[in-house]
């Protein structure tokens, strides 16, 4: 089997980290691009890491380790129709939207407007 998987379950509105932005792959500009533009805007309200180094499994246990909620992956198909990945951390569960409703999602789960 993989590595176990260590996670700090912070609650959103305490991690210090709320989310990572991850670009797929470092060596293609226009991603990095796009990434560090979702990063910059995320950022201006909450503590957003960004992370190019290594496999994307390997970023997600990086983020898992110090109680990151959320990441946010910008591959190839962001280019295409300006969408991106954002995984949950407690559930691993992976959701495509719309780069303009990433930050609406994030301070929904964030500051608790959407308890389910």
């Amino acid at each position: 089997g993989g590595e176990k998987r260590t996670v700090l379950r912070f609650h959103p509105s305490i991690a210090p980290i709320k989310a990572a932005v991850f670009p797929l792959v470092k060596n293609k500009p226009e991603l990095l691009e796009k990434a560090r533009s979702v990063h910059k805007k995320l950022n201006r309200r909450y503590n957003v890491a960004w992370d190019q180094t290594g496999a994307i499994g390997r970023r997600y246990r990086r983020m898992d380790e110090v109680g990151t909620p959320f990441c946010i992956t910008v591959d190839f198909e962001s280019l295409e129709d300006d969408t991106v990945t954002v995984r949950e951390r407690d559930s691993t569960e992976q959701l495509r939207m719309p780069i303009s409703e990433v930050f609406r999602y994030l301070e929904g789960k964030i500051e608790g407007f959407d308890e389910e």
